[in-house]
């Protein structure tokens, strides 16, 4: 501990102070920058030691303890690091960062401002399918000659939707009711601050490939090109144990052990007693669970057994 008095130096982090500031483009007109931030891999260290000196551990035990901090879960040390970022991103984007409530926010307000005059476009070749597998995804892409023929609508519409937002100022009807007709796909600005415990959660969901692409892309910028300037340490750590890890609930590592040696019957009698091999009508009844064991055991080649 440093003795009272003693005069402390802010941590700084010579690869992230390199962008402060710098916008990440995103999408077609939005952004991620970097505008403050607090602590470093080594602060981490310091709270999980409870001790202020710098330069104590050499950087290879640094590294085994932010490793065995993220694999045992013990989050209160990744809690002491925090940042903020400035984000330009289309509302309905928006929508679904907001739902991580565990972060400070300040919006840009259209009931004070004027709405940004920027919104999302969609190329003809890019309009996604809705998943017939999953209610709350998209799967496959529209054919590009019948995209052209949405984009253009989507084009009228906003033009439309724009001078309808116009008229309704010029006619001196209040901001908050003038956006009423504003698309989804409308720019929005936000300050976003949160740790870093809270900021790689929100990663791990939404980096995922099943999360929808357009958030996907910012999280993408947020990790790869910020986290991992900040914090590389801790960022090598989150890939290693959390995202880019094969997690096993107490059913599947048993059906796992059973398969990986041979027994077929045993890894059957497990799933099947943990109703994944119920049947209707005398086939396999659907099970997302069932489904998304058999994806592991693939991916650790192994047989899937009622397969």
């Amino acid at each position: 501990m440093n003795e009272p008095g003693t005069p402390l130096e802010r941590p700084h982090v010579a690869a992230l102070d390199a962008i402060l500031g710098k916008p990440f483009r995103v999408l077609d007109d939005g952004l991620v920058r970097v505008i403050d931030y607090m602590g470093s891999d080594e602060s981490i260290v310091q709270a999980a030691r409870v001790s202020y000196g710098a330069g104590t551990k050499r950087i290879h035990e640094d590294r085994g303890l932010i490793r065995y901090l993220m694999r045992h879960r013990h989050t209160t040390p990744f809690e002491m690091c925090e940042i903020k970022l400035h984000v330009r991103v289309p509302m309905d984007c928006w929508r679904q960062w907001i739902r991580h409530r565990t972060a400070s926010v300040n919006e840009y307000s259209t009931r004070y401002s004027v709405a940004i005059d920027a919104a999302q476009r969609t190329a003809p070749g890019e309009w996604r399918l809705q998943s017939q597998k999953n209610k709350q995804g998209s799967d496959e892409f529209l054919d590009p000659v019948r995209g052209s023929g949405v984009t253009a609508k989507e084009t009228e519409l906003y033009e439309i939707s724009r001078r309808l937002y116009m008229e309704r100022l010029a006619l001196g009807i209040a901001r908050e009711q003038a956006r009423k007709g504003l698309p989804l796909s409308t720019y929005t600005e936000a300050y976003w601050k949160t740790n870093l415990h809270n900021l790689l959660h929100f990663l791990r969901l939404r980096m995922d490939p099943h999360s929808q692409e357009e958030i996907r892309a910012y999280a993408d910028i947020i990790g790869k090109e910020i986290v991992s300037r900040w914090c590389p340490i801790t960022w090598e750590a989150f890939l290693d144990y959390s995202m880019n890890a094969l997690e096993l609930s107490a059913t599947e590592w048993r059906v796992v052990a059973a398969v990986a040696s041979s027994d077929k019957a045993g890894a059957l009698e497990i799933a099947k007693a943990a109703g994944m091999l119920n049947l209707v009508e005398g086939r396999l009844a659907k099970s997302r669970e069932r489904d998304e064991l058999a994806a592991k055991l693939r991916q650790l080649n192994l047989i899937v057994p009622w397969e």
